[in-house]
């Protein structure tokens, strides 16, 4: 198995689908982190993370409160770090509290602290795709697919390269 995945998204139904398809599997513990151009749908997947997880209620960017806090089967923190100006800034937020907490944790903008992450973190990259509703969307392991414990989603979302 190679150690990133690409997937394309045909649309915003399709990439919240992706992301159920993410909360369904993940662990507590797990951190996933999510980068991407402005609208490129980190939210929209974060959405369907949230399903995945069987969280009630609408799920929207943490932009201006820069976290908060979902539950469902898991516990959901999603963080924003769009406005930080360094990672010591988003370290300050207490962002080792939902790093290291017993339920999920989504950052959206994590590119803009990516020496804050343990190794072990799954990132995923949303780019736009050739139409205005498509994105290409790539899933990468921090480490090793082989120790990862995102080994068993990444086999699955493998069976599944184009979300429609």
């Amino acid at each position: 198995m190679t150690t990133s995945l690409h997937i394309q998204s045909n649309g915003a139904e399709s990439t919240q689908e992706l992301g159920r398809t993410i909360g369904e599997q993940v662990s507590a513990g797990d951190v996933i982190l999510l980068t991407g151009e402005l609208g490129a749908g980190k939210t929209c997947l974060t959405q369907g993370i949230a399903l995945g997880l069987g969280v009630e209620g609408y799920v929207r960017s943490p932009t201006f409160v820069l976290m908060t806090r979902h539950h469902g089967r898991l516990t959901l923190h999603h963080v924003d770090l769009y406005r930080m100006g360094s990672a010591a800034e988003a370290w300050d937020l207490g962002l080792d509290e939902q790093l290291f907490s017993d339920g999920i944790c989504v950052i959206e903008w994590a590119d803009r602290a990516t020496e804050l992450f343990p190794e072990d973190c799954l990132w995923i990259d949303l780019d736009y795709g050739d139409d205005p509703d498509s994105r290409n969307i790539t899933v990468e392991p921090g480490i090793a697919v082989e120790r990862s414990r995102f080994k068993k989603l990444l086999e699955s979302l493998t069976k599944k390269t184009s979300f429609s």
